[in-house]
Order: structure tokens, then C-alpha cells, then sequence
């Protein structure tokens, strides 16, 4: 991850769309990178931006893991838990506002230690002190060079796994969640993983990872096909969630951060309307969620203007599922 420049964000500021609806942001980082930290004094600027943020969810980065050699590796990840948790009680002092950031933490486990995982759950629940709500599990993996694969190290096959499944379930069984993230062409697997197991809670990342460079670069609808099919092969294998967002990022190809200026919400949503559209469709508001991805999707503008552009996204939508969509889903499934 590389800053974005203030100065080049501020070249686009737009008043803010319907500023009294309340929003659940279900889906940002807190990590202290030497180059880039971002922090609760970066969410908060961000979260504070004019738009109604009432709750924040955490989802894990790899961010201040328990050093190597200090306890078992697959204990590892609790550091980043309890790191998080420590923010997230900053935040609930009041002292920062009203938002409650990290009000849901979601850490990782390695699910490939079979129904054994629990025991690291367990720490990690603790660690939260109230506030673990799962794991997310990445098997994010192409062969093309210009694509990044799971920062986790995750087997693409993993989903098909025993050992694997029988962690999964072990989340269900805990009262616990599951975050995927994938690219589109790997979207069958979890199609597949939560048609076995429909008893854990699921949630799909960033609208199942459409890519657009690399070998994906000029097919723009070619893969549009393939993804929209994959998207609603998880919509139909079980009470799966989606979370609308996370488009922005280099790996789908819009190129919004080689701009001189950053693009308006009226264009960002103009681009992002297919890919949304299709997974309300599938999926049904009462299954959806907006999600900031930030910061990493800040390379493609600023924190108001992406809610502005999911604001314009929903325009045509109910005020109920407006409410779905921006906060109920999240608040449900995340039991803020």
C-alpha cells in the first residue's frame, strides 16, 4: 500500500447526498505501515467526512500480528484482534465523537487446522473483548504476474478441502462468521463451499473480485458474463451476503487513480452500476451491504464522494432498503 495524495483528493469535493441517512461502514482497515499509517485519527477523518457513519467494522490486514517466535504461529493472528480492540475502545470512550469505529472486529484464522481452530477462536474472542465477530479467509489467487494473490497465503483449493471445511463449520458452531475473497473466476468455489456447509454465516467481498487487468485487461464484458454467473451461483447456493464495494481497487482495471483529477461520484457510479445492479438483483437488499474497503480503495477518490456514488447507486431503491443496504444488513449480521 502507497498514501494517497490529500492534495490530489481534494480536486474533487462534492456536497454530500442525503447526509441524514445512517450508514454501517462494514468493511475498513486499521494498520500502521511505516510509509502509510492509517489509524483512528485516519478512519476518523475520513468516517467524519459529512456523511451519517454510525458504526464501523474492522476487517483484518495482516495488521500487527503477534511477533514471530512469541507463541504458536496459528496463535499469531490474535495480536491483530486485540491491537484492533484497543482502538475500538478509544473510540467507545466518546472522547472521538459519536461513530463507534472497529464496533465489530473480524480478524483471521487459518481454517486448515481443521475443527482445532477453535481454540485460536476462542483467543480471539477474548482478545475482543465483546467485539470478534469472525474471520476472513482469502484464497485470492491468479497466475498472471500483475495480480496480487492472498496476502494470507491462502490454496486456492482450500474451499474444497476437508481440513478446511470442518474449520468452517467450527465457525458456525461458535456463532461466529465468515468473510471470502476471491477473484470472480474462483466465485464456484464458494458457490460450492456454502451449498456444504450452510450453517456458517457468509459474507462475499467486494462483489467477488471482477479483474480487470492483466490477461482480464480490454474484456471488460467477457468477464462481466463470467463474473455475473458466478455471482449468482453463491446467490442461489445458500444465505449468503455480498458487500457492495471494493471495485476501486487497481486489480479492476477502471484506472481512476491515473487521473489528474479524481473521478465525481456521478462517474464512479456510472462504471460501478453493472456490478451492483447485478448483485442486488441476485442477491436481494436484505443480503447486500455498502462497504468503504478503505483505505485501500481510497486510490480512486475520497470517502465522501464513494458514499455519494453508492447513495446515486441505490437512488431508485425503497427508503427500506436504503436502510437495508447502508446500515440494518450490517448491524444484523455483524450483531452491532
Amino acid at each position: 500500500m502507497h498514501p494517497v495524495d490529500p492534495a490530489w483528493l481534494g480536486k474533487t469535493v462534492e456536497p454530500v447526498i442525503e447526509p441524514d441517512l445512517p450508514i454501517v461502514d462494514p468493511h475498513h482497515h486499521l494498520w500502521d505501515f511505516r510509509n502509510y499509517p492509517y489509524l483512528l485519527e485516519g478512519i476518523l477523518a475520513d468516517v467524519g467526512s459529512g456523511h451519517n457513519v454510525r458504526a464501523t467494522v474492522f476487517i483484518e490486514c495482516s495488521a500487527m500480528w503477534t511477533r514471530a517466535g512469541d507463541v504458536p504461529d496459528p496463535m499469531r493472528p490474535v495480536g491483530e484482534v486485540a491491537f484492533v480492540n484497543g482502538i475500538a475502545a478509544m473510540s467507545a470512550s466518546g472522547r472521538y465523537g459519536d461513530v463507534r469505529v472497529a464496533a465489530g472486529i473480524v480478524g483471521h484464522a487459518d481454517l486448515m487446522l481443521g475443527s482445532a481452530v477453535q481454540d485460536v477462536l476462542a483467543a480471539q474472542v477474548r482478545a475482543g473483548n465483546g467485539r470478534f465477530r469472525g474471520i476472513r479467509y482469502s484464497i485470492s489467487h491468479d497466475d498472471a504476474p500483475e495480480i496480487h494473490n492472498s496476502h494470507t497465503g491462502g490454496a486456492p483449493d482450500a474451499f474444497r478441502q476437508s481440513a478446511f471445511r470442518d474449520g468452517y463449520r467450527t465457525l458456525g458452531r461458535m456463532g461466529l462468521s465468515f468473510e471470502a475473497w476471491m477473484y470472480h473466476p474462483q466465485l464456484r468455489e464458494l458457490a460450492a463451499l456454502v451449498e456444504a456447509c450452510p450453517d456458517t454465516a457468509v459474507v462475499l467481498n467486494h462483489c467477488g473480485g471482477p479483474l480487470g487487468i492483466g490477461p482480464y485487461a480490454g474484456k471488460r464484458d467477457a468477464v462481466f458474463r463470467d463474473w455475473k454467473a458466478g455471482i449468482e451461483a453463491v446467490a442461489k447456493a445458500g444465505p449468503a451476503h455480498v458487500k457492495l464495494g471494493g471495485i476501486g481497487m487497481t486489480i479492476n482495471g477502471f484506472d481512476f487513480q491515473t487521473r489528474a483529477a479524481p473521478a465525481s461520484s456521478t462517474e464512479l457510479a456510472d462504471h460501478w452500476r453493472p456490478y451492483i445492479d447485478a448483485c442486488i438483483e441476485a442477491f436481494g437488499p436484505e443480503r447486500c451491504m455498502f462497504e468503504s474497503n478503505f483505505p485501500v480503495d481510497k486510490i480512486s477518490g475520497s470517502y465522501r464522494t464513494y458514499w455519494n456514488a453508492f447513495k446515486r447507486l441505490a437512488s431508485g431503491a425503497s427508503a427500506a432498503e436504503k436502510a437495508a443496504m447502508f446500515h440494518d444488513v450490517a448491524k444484523r449480521f455483524y450483531k452491532l
